[in-house]
């Protein structure tokens, strides 16, 4: 068995370090702004690291993704009502080359989501809040320094949808060891959010829609500490720090009092505290079992001052089938405590200071399983000329995946993605 014949094995230290670093806490998008298992449609908005081996060559990545999810714990009716949701995310991610040292990336794309949740703050169905559309562009700059070990990098982007406005800026430092074994990465990201307040039909004391508007700033910290042990196994421990300030309920949210009842008008608005902070641990291993399998895991422990513990467990397999053909089945299972401000449907005292019935924040467990295929032959899938400038394009390897997810509350979901690389000379 010679392992340096295997495209699994290291052949370049630093870039298996870069697979091992896990993905930056990028803030969510709505409208699940609470969720902390990460299940749901996976986050397009984060940019691309520049990838080490592909050096001269324009990357482009076409990705999309089907999300759908059913379940009977909707916020929107106070935690009752239906959770039914799609969401569908093209996205285009453009990597670029500008020499040896420097790349630049963009990340653009859009969420088109359809809810028979936020249909009910209207209580009508087919309202203008049964769907909505949103559009995001991010840009980075990256570049290596002279002593080719440590890369600096920049971005910026905005997002936009119907009653939200998010900017964002973001910073990062990565250094190598000298022999390639060790790196150390450093990213800090801040979000600059203005949402309109959007108020369940019954609630609105004006007769509009909208009530005015209230912002959020977020703060993340991620840093990643990772190492190759031996041939076959490599270790990352990371932290991914956020600290929000401003907004952090959600306005259409209801919540019914015991006091109250449930009756139409008994609701009041979703309310919970202007500060969040939260502190997740991560640890990742991957070992190289043979020249045909490899193991991930993945290990994350969170806790927040809302009062949420969880834990989250990974495991992914890839396993070669052919040389140019990788399954790789996945299975993920978390739990979590509730937050301090949680009950369910007629739960609360009206004498709370804070509430909410969002099932996002309850004490629940979840099982996420799923396959992975990605096919990716050494010269490539096909060859074709672009439509500018008439060069030939290389479209590489093709990744498609598919996860099923239930939840302890009964919500459960099914998403699709698929992932079509190419490069240009």
């Amino acid at each position: 068995m010679h392992h340096t014949s295997s495209p699994f094995v290291p052949r370049c230290a630093a870039a298996l370090l870069l697979a091992l670093l896990p993905a930056l806490a990028w803030a969510q998008a709505t409208p699940t702004p609470n969720r902390v298992d990460g299940y749901g449609t996976p986050n397009t908005t984060a940019p691309s690291p520049p990838n080490p081996s592909n050096h001269g060559e324009t990357e482009l990545n076409i990705l999309t993704s089907y999300y759908s999810q059913d379940g009977n714990r909707g916020a929107v009716e106070g935690g009752i009502g239906t959770q039914q949701l799609t969401d569908l995310t093209p996205t285009i991610i453009l990597n670029v080359p500008l020499d040896s040292a420097t790349r630049l990336s963009a990340n653009l794309g859009l969420d088109y989501y359809s809810s028979a949740s936020t249909d009910r703050i209207d209580q009508v169905n087919s309202s203008p809040s049964s769907s909505d559309t949103r559009f995001h562009a991010d840009f980075g700059y990256s570049r290596a320094l002279a002593d080719k070990r440590t890369i600096v990098g920049l971005g910026a982007g905005v997002s936009k949808e119907y009653d939200y406005l998010s900017f964002n800026i973001t910073g990062s430092w990565a250094k190598a060891s000298a022999d390639g074994n060790r790196e150390l990465s450093v990213a800090a990201q801040a979000f600059f959010d203005r949402a309109t307040l959007i108020l369940p039909v019954e609630l609105r004391t004006n007769g509009r829609r909208e009530n005015g508007s209230d912002t959020r700033q977020s703060y993340n910290l991620n840093v990643v500490y990772s190492q190759v042990l031996n041939q076959r196994l490599q270790l990352a421990v990371s932290t991914e720090l956020v600290a929000q300030r401003g907004l952090l309920s959600t306005p259409f949210h209801r919540v019914y009092f015991r006091e109250t009842g449930g009756g139409y008008g008994a609701a009041k608005t979703e309310l919970l505290p202007r500060q969040r902070l939260k502190y997740p641990v991560g640890l990742r291993l991957n070992y190289y079992a043979t020249d045909l399998l490899q193991v991930r895991g993945y290990y994350r422990f969170y806790n927040d001052n809302f009062g949420i513990t969880a834990h989250t467990f990974e495991l992914e397999t890839p396993l070669k089938v052919t040389p140019f053909f990788v399954l790789y089945p996945f299975y993920r299972y978390h739990t979590q405590t509730a937050a301090d401000y949680f009950a369910p449907y007629l739960s609360h005292s009206i004498a709370d200071e804070y509430y909410t019935s969002d099932y996002d924040l309850a004490n629940f467990s979840a099982n996420k399983v799923g396959l992975g295929l990605r096919y990716s032959p050494v010269y490539g899938i096909g060859r074709f000329k672009t439509p500018f400038g008439g060069r030939v394009a290389k479209f590489k390897a093709l990744d498609i995946r598919y996860a099923y997810y239930r939840q302890s509350t009964g919500l459960t979901a099914n998403l699709i993605s698929a992932d079509l690389s190419f490069t240009l000379p």
